[in-house]
């Protein structure tokens, strides 16, 4: 009657919870999307799935009925495919969520390994991952063309005053280059309105006091994604 809910199983569901939770943390912890609550639910769900796949066709089985406990873990794997392509933006050439989409994927992967009675290679699963996190990252941010960054700035600036060729010469020198501008009307007709998208290694605070000081700069505003339209 209780065939597939014992202590071993709760054992594997409990450890399924705290590896993938131990994964969430990590992108919690640095910003990304899908963070510890995501994980936790994405990895204790795939081992019940595949504690389901082991367990959940008992009574049906015999010799006239045969099951193949793999097919399961095999939709599992499909399904938590369509979720990570959720987590993955695609802007202007621009590809982000591609980390966090895998790590999904991974925690996924670590809560059937747990199910699956794989305690070993799920706990070195986990302790992969934040090797991954943390040294690659230290690793990558010191390699050569790695270093550059984005940011998007919108200037107001008086109008007809060849303002804005001190602000392209600022922003050059500055180390950063300019990947597209967008202006914009004020209702203010001596004001001028730009929006920038830059990438460079330099300082963003720094380059935003330079543009500030400027004269005839009214204001530097640093905008967030969805605001360079």
């Amino acid at each position: 009657m209780f065939l597939g809910q014992g202590l071993l199983q709760v054992g594997e569901l409990l450890l399924a919870f705290l590896l993938s939770s131990l994964v969430g943390l990590e992108r919690q912890l640095r910003g990304k999307a899908a963070g510890i609550r995501t994980q936790a639910i994405v990895g204790t769900s795939s081992a019940l799935f595949l504690l389901v796949s082991k367990y959940g066709f008992a009574d049906v089985l015999g010799t006239s009925v045969r099951l193949d406990p793999s097919r399961i873990a095999a939709q599992v794997v499909t399904g938590i495919g369509f979720l990570g392509a959720g987590i993955i933006l695609t802007r202007r050439g621009a590809v982000r969520g591609l980390t966090t989409a895998a790590s999904v994927w991974e925690t996924a992967a670590i809560g059937m390994a747990a199910a699956a009675g794989l305690w070993v290679l799920a706990c070195l699963v986990t302790v992969i991952h934040f090797v991954i996190a943390y040294l690659f990252a230290f690793i990558t941010a010191h390699l050569p063309h790695t270093q550059d960054t984005r940011t998007q700035l919108e200037i107001v600036y008086g109008d007809g005053r060849g303002l804005l060729r001190d602000l392209l010469q600022s922003i050059t020198a500055g180390g950063w280059s300019v990947l597209r501008a967008v202006p914009h009307r004020t209702d203010d007709t001596d004001t001028a309105s730009l929006s920038l998208e830059l990438v460079g290694s330099g300082d963003a605070a720094a380059l935003v006091a330079s543009l500030t000081a400027l004269q005839g700069v009214h204001s530097v505003t640093v905008l967030d994604d969805d605001d360079l339209e």
